[in-house]
């Protein structure tokens, strides 16, 4: 019976193919855009927790002032110094490593090329904490890190625009008119979540930057990398207290410094474009409805078209329920049609769009799987009352009808 009720669907389908496409061409829409900005929400998810993990691990971010209430900026407050850098890696325990980083923006320049950047005097242990290995060339001695020599390494964007394919090791650059020697190049991070480029910068001798660039002895950030297993909480609490007693802050007297979490800023970012995946599905779900209402709309013609049709199969001994399940599968078939053309159609669409957004393709089997299941839902449900209404026809009637 159902079989038969199939092969009747199909030729009805036939008989008007440029109805039953127009027919369909909710669900495809439907369907696809589910599929479309599920896939690519899923990946830029993906993109924004690789580029928070391009910041580092367990990493604690330590800034001066305190954000104002409007949030709009920091109130003044005394910086840091090496000195409490010093005693963060000395005092406080379960620490894989402490940067203190002083930066600022200035012209590089090289032969006839130039290029604004950030300039930062760091440490060694910038490049661990950062997770941020030097591709070609070396670290910075213990010798240069004491005295201050003026040596730098090269970010990969800073690389290209001043030496392009040129060997950049070995030659002097030229920062704010003095003579820097490059020592090496910083393996490519790309953008930041905030769509920095992270490879725009160059990194010297923390020293060599207080004296040359900035020309006092003030930090602008203390970068901390807890060890894996180790409750970035605690370690966060122990830097507060530490900082507190250093800064003499009494207990009736809020932090004039921030501590952030990177985690706890990944989890927050994290939890959003999940959120903003899940009802941009929503939202795209609505069309299918839109799509069973046209299947319905289209069905109740189809049965006022059919009409004879039906008083005829009534009338030579077809059950009710026979005429029920024969508009029902053809409701549902069409509907099937829509959601398979529909995801073809996500699937090309998901692939261009996150070339052009450049996220990973991150494909949800379960999401096409429910969309299509939904189609079908949306077909059974608005094919129900054309189908009720044609097995309800009365054979003599339907016989006359015109």
């Amino acid at each position: 019976m159902i079989l038969n009720a199939l092969i009747l669907a199909l030729r009805a389908i036939r008989r008007n193919k440029m109805r039953s496409f127009l027919t369909i061409l909710g669900i495809v829409i439907g369907v696809a855009a589910v599929i479309t900005l599920v896939t690519v929400g899923s990946g830029a998810t993906a993109k924004v927790s690789e580029d928070i993990a391009k910041l580092g691990s367990n990493l604690l971010m330590v800034t001066p002032g305190q954000m104002r209430s409007g949030g709009g900026g920091h109130s003044d407050a005394k910086s840091f110094d090496i000195d409490d850098a010093k005693a963060i890696s000395r005092d406080v325990s379960s620490l894989a490593g402490v940067a203190p980083t002083a930066s600022s923006t200035a012209m590089i320049v090289f032969g006839p090329k130039n290029w604004s950047t950030s300039v930062n005097g760091v440490d060694n242990d910038f490049f661990k904490v950062k997770d941020w290995p030097i591709e070609n060339g070396r670290e910075f001695s213990d010798g240069e890190l004491r005295s201050g020599t003026a040596v730098c390494i090269l970010g990969a964007t800073v690389k290209k625009e001043l030496f392009g394919e040129q060997e950049p090791i070995g030659q002097r650059i030229r920062i704010k008119g003095i003579s820097f020697e490059v020592l090496g190049v910083l393996a490519p991070k790309g953008q930041s979540t905030m769509g920095r480029d992270q490879d725009d910068a160059v990194v010297m001798p923390l020293r060599a930057f207080q004296r040359r660039i900035s020309g006092n002895d003030r930090i602008g950030l203390i970068q901390v990398s807890v060890e894996e297993g180790v409750s970035t909480e605690k370690v966060q609490q122990d830097i507060e207290a530490l900082l507190r007693e250093r800064r003499r802050i009494s207990t009736l007297r809020p932090n004039d410094f921030q501590i952030r979490d990177m985690k706890e800023l990944a989890s927050t970012m994290l939890a959003t474009t999940k959120l903003l995946t899940t009802l941009l599905g929503a939202v795209a779900a609505v069309s299918l409805l839109v799509g069973g209402i046209g299947i319905m709309n289209i069905m109740l013609v189809s049965v006022t078209e059919r009409t004879r049709e039906i008083g005829t199969r009534l009338a030579i001994g077809a059950l009710e329920r026979e005429v029920l399940l024969q508009f029902l599968v053809e409701a549902m078939v069409l509907s099937a049609f829509g959601g398979l053309f529909g995801i073809m159609l996500a699937l090309v669409a998901s692939a261009v769009l996150v070339r052009v957004l450049e996220v990973p393709f991150v494909l949800n089997m379960g999401i096409i799987v429910i969309a299509f299941l939904f189609s079908a839902t949306v077909g059974l449900a608005f094919g129900y009352v054309p189908a009720h209404k044609a097995a309800s026809l009365d054979p003599i009637e339907a016989l006359r009808h015109e």
